[in-house]
């Protein structure tokens, strides 16, 4: 499952209520959704087209809040992404509920059930569900994915990721004076900056491991993971932190350099990186990799092809350039496989224009927020 998911067949919701009449205002709510609908849509993310990540901001009633859900759910076909952030409330049967504008701390019938949205997100035919939920008590979602009886999965296809803020008796943070939620701002932190020492691309696992660590280093609370079926392993985005290894100086003679390895090329950066390494391990300029050429390959060629964009049409152009560089013969094949397999990989979206990105933000500023006598209150002790 080690791949990312397709942008044209995949859907995102992300929902958020941040302004409550009867429970403390969760201002950095208001600022979650657009950050991470940007990320989501963004080059760095999936790539979502905007009019295929929805944004749910200060849904008054469940209609509001879970026919977005439905919808998207029923035309996903890849991957189907539902955030929510805001209050998470408990009620007698201490069942999670997720909060609107009007509810009333420890009544869970003046919220959405949990449940309801599980329900919404089943309604569809997508081959994986991503579920990260930012409020209190969120853990206890995780027992809708699991548990002795075979019943609790049955609304659960194959691939299924969870990722919860807080344990199930837990708070989520909304520190006052910071700009967004906890875990949001380090969910946001971790997919601009990447995670250092890591794989070219990050996964969910990758992602849920990173936020324990830091969240835990900073003492604040620590997320919860479920999954199915290897679901972890769904590609978020390119990991802005990885650093290729360093090219080795040339290697003396009778000794074997090491080469780069073609089988753990992911796209088309790694393959025409690939190129660049082994030519700068092979300890030789252009002009002498023209002169050793079996063919016709000028050192303009060498040039033009280390700072292509895309993959050469024609493997014999790789071919006589990988064997001047000293490629054994015998690694050949599995260079010729790897560009074969790697022609079908679509190539990295372009960042969306400026007035796209601002999209988010104008949509928010456009939603009607209810105020009322808590809408003054800062909210200093979590996110309950």
């Amino acid at each position: 499952m080690n791949r990312i998911p397709e942008p044209g067949l995949s859907r995102a919701v992300l929902i958020g209520v941040s302004t409550y009449t009867h429970l403390d205002d969760l201002p950095g709510v208001a600022n979650n959704l657009p950050a991470l609908a940007e990320v989501v849509c963004g080059p760095s993310g999936w790539g979502l087209d905007t009019e295929h990540c929805t944004v749910v901001a200060e849904p008054t009633c469940l209609e509001q809040m879970l026919e977005p859900v439905s919808a998207a759910a029923r035309a996903a076909r890849d991957t189907l992404f539902v955030y929510f952030a805001g209050h998470g409330l408990l009620n007698q049967q201490q069942e999670l509920h997720l909060g609107l504008p009007d509810s009333r701390p420890g009544l869970g019938r003046t919220a959405v059930p949990y449940a309801w949205l599980r329900e919404a997100i089943g309604e569809g035919r997508a081959d994986r569900h991503v579920i990260v939920l930012d409020c209190c008590f969120s853990g206890r979602a995780l027992g809708s994915m699991s548990g002795p009886d075979a019943l609790a999965d049955q609304a659960w296809i194959d691939g299924s990721f969870l990722m919860a803020a807080a344990p199930e008796t837990g708070v989520a943070l909304a520190p006052p004076g910071e700009r967004f939620t906890a875990f949001t701002g380090e969910l946001l932190a971790t997919l601009e900056n990447g995670v250092p020492g890591g794989d070219p691309w990050l996964t969910l696992d990758d992602l849920y491991l990173h936020l324990r660590s830091v969240l835990a280093a900073r003492n604040r609370p620590v997320p919860q993971r479920r999954a199915r079926n290897r679901a972890g392993e769904l590609v978020w985005g390119r990991n802005a932190a990885y650093r290729p290894p360093v090219a080795q100086p040339p290697s003396p003679p009778g000794s074997a350099p090491g080469w780069p390895e073609p089988d753990l090329f992911l796209d088309t950066t790694d393959f025409l990186h690939g190129l660049a390494l082994a030519r700068a391990i092979s300890g030789r300029t252009q002009r002498e990799l023209s002169e050793r050429a079996s063919g016709p390959l000028s050192a303009g060629s060498i040039s033009r092809l280390l700072n292509r964009a895309d993959l050469p049409r024609r493997w014999t152009t790789v071919e006589t350039y990988l064997a001047a560089c000293g490629i054994p013969a015998a690694d050949m094949a599995r260079w010729k496989a790897a560009w074969s397999r790697l022609k079908t990989v679509p190539a990295p979206r372009p960042a969306p224009p400026k007035s796209t990105r601002g999209r988010f933000k104008a949509l928010l500023r456009a939603q009607p927020r209810k105020k009322g006598p808590a809408a003054a209150r800062a909210n200093t002790d979590g996110q309950p």
